[in-house]
């Protein structure tokens, strides 16, 4: 009999947590497993990418408490009076108030789910995919009926903005914690030690196959450059790091050295970065490419990747890139010392701009370093040393 398996995510946006939930889908033979995705909204640039099997649903009443639940409490509260809901707006402030008073808003979430039906179907196992999302996370324990509840984290919890409130009220209701790197689990425990024996590690999972094809058709460079090409995905925001690239490449620029900087990715500091792009003289050496939902003919015909991210939980990009046998430089976040041996199969440095530039440095000036990587990555095979998928 197949294992009814519900995956609850904010959206299919182009974005790592996306994509590992996209290739853990597909390493889930249909035949064994009747997957559901659920999300708050339907859209983003993987929505297409999930498979012809896989059932798709939405929150369909989210759109009416999306403010409520992201915009601030004052502008909810004023835009219910200007609206004659009075009763609302009290209740609105009240709750506000026990939020404010005991840390974590589970009262809300329940009131603004109130009329909303629990799911009648029941699933073996229900997955709050988007974590730590606190919404998403109450949804699957309220309105979701299942045998098993997992909570899955994907982030360093010391570098986001996790509840330690919430989680100590309902975490404990959760069957299993699965935690994409040791490092994010040993940080995860330290703060909740009481999870300790329901917490696994479970380790993002990649195609190696799949990103060899695509790497090998579709869309790369088309500027004719011939120094050094470096690489980057991630979302444009700050936890991703752009910026101290930015500054790196602007210090190897005047070194003398002839490289350009490729970013692959979308998000909020796009116009950030684009300022300081133009502030330090790089329109024709830093480029922001934009979202793309087939990075790998890039990352293939590049000289090096960079990940100067601040914090991640386990980087499915640097295992990309891994897979391609490419030069990889990593700061040294969550999860850097399980992919990588520094010197050996990647770089990895400090999280600062100084740290990148010499880490980039090292990489341009010796080739011999460079083919040591590639020569080591092409020895190993990519496993997954996670749980088992049926464990879940």
């Amino acid at each position: 009999m197949k294992k009814n398996v519900l995956f609850m995510v904010i959206n299919m946006n182009i974005g790592g947590t996306e994509k590992a939930l996209l290739n853990m889908i597909n390493e889930m033979p249909k035949d064994q497993y009747d997957i559901t995705v659920l999300m708050l909204e339907e859209y983003g640039g993987f929505l297409a990418h999930i498979p012809e099997w896989v059932n798709i649903k939405h929150i369909s009443g989210y759109k009416k408490i999306k403010k409520e639940l992201n915009n601030p409490p004052i502008q909810t509260i004023e835009e219910a009076v200007k609206n004659k809901s009075i009763l609302h707006a009290l209740i609105l402030v009240v709750l506000n108030f026990f939020s404010k008073l005991t840390g974590e808003r589970s009262a809300l979430f329940k009131y603004l789910l109130k009329k909303y039906p629990i799911d009648s179907i029941e699933y073996d196992v229900a997955i709050a995919y988007a974590g730590p999302m606190d919404f998403i996370s109450y949804f699957v324990i309220e309105k979701i009926k299942a045998k098993k509840k997992v909570q899955w984290i994907h982030f360093d919890i010391t570098k986001i903005g996790f509840n330690v409130h919430f989680a100590l009220k309902m975490y404990r209701k959760f069957d299993q914690i699965s935690v994409v790197s040791n490092e994010a689990r040993d940080k995860l425990l330290k703060k909740l030690p009481f999870l300790t024996e329901k917490t696994v590690l479970f380790k993002n999972i990649i195609s190696t196959k799949e990103i060899r094809e695509l790497a090998s058709n579709g869309e790369s460079f088309n500027d004719f450059f011939d120094g050094i090409r470096i690489v980057t995905v991630g979302r444009i925001t700050d936890e991703k790091g752009q910026d101290m690239a930015i500054k790196a490449l602007s210090k190897l620029i005047n070194c003398g050295y002839k490289v350009k900087w490729y970013c692959i990715g979308e998000g909020k500091s796009r116009k950030k970065y684009e300022k300081q792009i133009e502030e330090n003289k790089l329109r024709d050496y830093f480029f922001l490419l934009g979202s793309k939902t087939n990075p790998y003919p890039f990352i293939k015909d590049c000289d090096i990747y960079v990940q100067p991210s601040r914090y991640e939980g386990y980087c499915i990009t640097t295992l990309e890139a891994r897979c391609l046998n490419k030069p990889i430089l990593t700061t040294e976040v969550n999860g850097a010392n399980e992919q990588f041996i520094n010197g050996e199969t990647g770089v990895i440095v400090g999280i600062n701009e100084e740290e990148i530039f010499k880490g980039v440095s090292e990489l341009i000036t010796n080739n011999c370093l460079r083919q040591k990587l590639i020569s080591n990555l092409k020895l190993k095979n990519e496993k997954h040393e996670g749980c088992d998928l049926l464990s879940i």
